[in-house]
């Protein structure tokens, strides 16, 4: 009886091994259900649920996630190296690859945006962290522009940036958000580390150029950053903020760049974004305060942290140990978050527990 126990006890090892080798087992490796209170949540789909295209690159996600918030809308899109920009169907079921340019393809898009024009025409936008650009597309995925390293003759509205520029810094775009017609870009991955910003200048032909306002830094200063990852401004609201990553908080500013607050996040945390959706914030995080157990998402109400999830220590997602980005979506009255996770990559839905 022994024997046999140790038999099937090694063919289980092997069997997560085999998953965890391959990078996309279909399920979790068991029902299990994470987080606190009402926000608690279970495997629902995971990398298995991907186009092909995106299946066979996904170990190398490094990305973020933008939701069609408009009324009978919902479809969320992403882009992976390799594979190039995918949509995820409103009622989560289906995904589809869009057609991709081979500049935007074949580089690593940071994050994602989707934003609304004043006529309401929607466009995507995509920092490119290793190309040094900041793109821009239509929804079907159709390249109108591509936002240059600033050249050092633009002002930027900073001498510090206007002058690390001049010195030929580099242009690290991490993550891009827009309002009333001007793009703010987070350059924490460069020595700059200011957000920085360019006026959209028309969309018939889409045209952009920088802009003279620049704020933040590499610093520990109030609004300053260890590294500015991740940039959102919270749906109807002019506030812009900051996932400052190594310093676990959420840098909070005016549109002018004015530093108005702070909200940290737990010690040890690794905050890389935030995502808002009626009174909840969403923030994805790189390494928790126990590096052991995987990677957290947190979820807040009105500020206040009411749920932990993890993925990895509770759900089976053996490849969660960092997450870079997660957002939530609301269908039908209950609620879903959507995870992409980081070195190694791999993706996830999760679907809020309500037994």
């Amino acid at each position: 009886m022994k024997r046999l126990t140790l038999s099937a006890f090694f063919l289980g090892l092997l069997g997560i091994g085999w998953f965890a080798g391959t990078g996309i087992p279909s399920r979790a490796a068991s029902a299990g259900i994470s987080g606190n209170g009402k926000m608690r949540f279970r495997v629902l789909y995971t990398a298995s649920h991907l186009p092909p295209e995106a299946q066979a690159v996904i170990k190398s996600a490094h990305g973020g996630f933008a939701v069609d918030r408009r009324p009978g809308k919902g479809e969320t899109y992403f882009s992976l190296k390799g594979a190039g920009i995918i949509q995820i169907s409103a009622d989560l079921k289906n995904t589809r690859m869009l057609p991709t340019a081979a500049e935007m393809k074949d580089t690593n898009l940071h994050n994602s945006l989707l934003w609304l024009a004043k006529d309401g025409t929607p466009y995507l936008a995509f920092p490119g962290n290793e190309a040094g650009s900041v793109f821009t597309t239509t929804i079907d995925g159709h390249m109108v522009d591509a936002l240059r390293p600033p050249d050092g003759n633009s002002d930027l509205g900073s001498p510090i940036a206007n002058d690390y520029f001049r010195g030929r810094g580099n242009f690290i775009p991490t993550d891009v958000e827009q309002l009333d017609g001007l793009y703010y870009i987070t350059t924490g991955y460069s020595n700059l580390d200011f957000v920085l910003t360019a006026r959209i200048l028309s969309t018939s032909p889409f045209r952009t150029s920088w802009y003279d306002l620049a704020f933040g830094g590499r610093g520990s200063g109030a609004g300053q950053f260890g590294t500015g990852h991740g940039i959102t401004i919270p749906p109807g609201t002019t506030r812009i903020d900051v996932a400052d990553r190594p310093n676990a908080e959420i840098d909070r500013f005016t549109r002018h760049g004015q530093y108005l607050s702070t909200l940290r996040t737990p010690l040890g945390s690794l905050p890389c974004d935030t995502y808002f959706l009626g009174n909840y914030m969403v923030v994805g995080a790189l390494d928790g305060p126990d590096r052991r157990k995987g990677a957290p998402i947190y979820i807040y109400e009105n500020d206040k942290l009411i749920s932990t999830v993890m993925p990895k220590e509770d759900l089976g997602l053996t490849n969660f140990t960092h997450i870079h980005n997660a957002v939530m979506r609301e269908i039908n009255g209950k609620y879903y978050l959507i995870a992409q996770a980081w070195n190694p990559g791999d993706f996830a839905i999760l679907e809020q527990a309500t037994d």
